[in-house]
């Protein structure tokens, strides 16, 4: 079921022009990211290391970069399985996509982490690489303007997916602490696993993931 999932989102990309949705830019990324240390950190675990405020300002800044410099297409930004919807036509089984409220003019790698690093659902990282391939080589036959290596399209990816891994877990503690919905905490580990294992990556985040460790009391050199 993966192709016609990987066709649907590349014809959502081919089908971008500027101007008609909203910029995701340095502001909206900056107040996505700054959820991390309001909910997470402060709220949810209770910490208040004055500490972290310089290094996660540099941390963000980064990642806001890395976001900023990417190819812009649209980007629905809730593009997971959840929100695929499946529809019978005569010829095959087409996803229907839903939810576009919040729908973006921003970075190509998006929706693809958002597809294969899910916030309820986790693959092995053997079966995550294949499938970003294979989005990759259909977006370039389609004349998407993704990188021309697989190397820094997958930075790309993984530096994408790390904003929108610390926002969540921003947003579902603030989904338990101020709206009263707490099965969304239960899906907490899942997304300190993919953030650490993107600050395990990159020496840029070398920092991030000293906090990630004080935070989780991992000790680990």
């Amino acid at each position: 079921l993966i192709r016609p999932v990987l066709d649907v989102l590349v014809q959502w990309q081919l089908a971008t022009t500027a101007a008609t949705l909203p910029p995701y830019d340095a502001t909206l990324l900056r107040r996505e990211l700054d959820l991390f240390p309001e909910w997470f950190i402060r709220r949810h675990l209770g910490v208040n290391w004055t500490t972290t405020t310089w290094m996660l300002d540099r941390t963000f800044k980064f990642l806001i970069n890395s976001a900023l410099s990417q190819p812009k297409v649209f980007v629905h930004r809730d593009f997971m399985p959840r929100n695929l919807m499946v529809v019978e036509s005569a010829e095959r089984l087409t996803p229907g996509i839903i939810d576009f409220q919040d729908a973006v003019y921003g970075p190509i790698t998006y929706d693809v982490v958002s597809l294969f690093r899910d916030a309820f659902i986790s693959w092995d990282e053997e079966q995550e690489i294949d499938w970003v391939i294979r989005y990759w080589e259909k977006a370039r036959a389609a004349g998407l303007p993704v990188r021309e290596d697989f190397g820094a399209f997958w930075r790309d990816y993984e530096l994408m997916g790390l904003q929108r891994h610390l926002k969540v877990l921003g947003i579902f503690c603030r989904l338990k602490y101020r709206d009263g919905k707490d099965k969304y905490s239960e899906d907490l580990p899942r997304f300190m696993n993919y953030a650490r294992k993107t600050a395990h990556r990159y020496v840029q985040l070398k920092p991030l993931l000293n906090l990630l460790d004080k935070l989780e009391g991992n000790t680990e050199q």
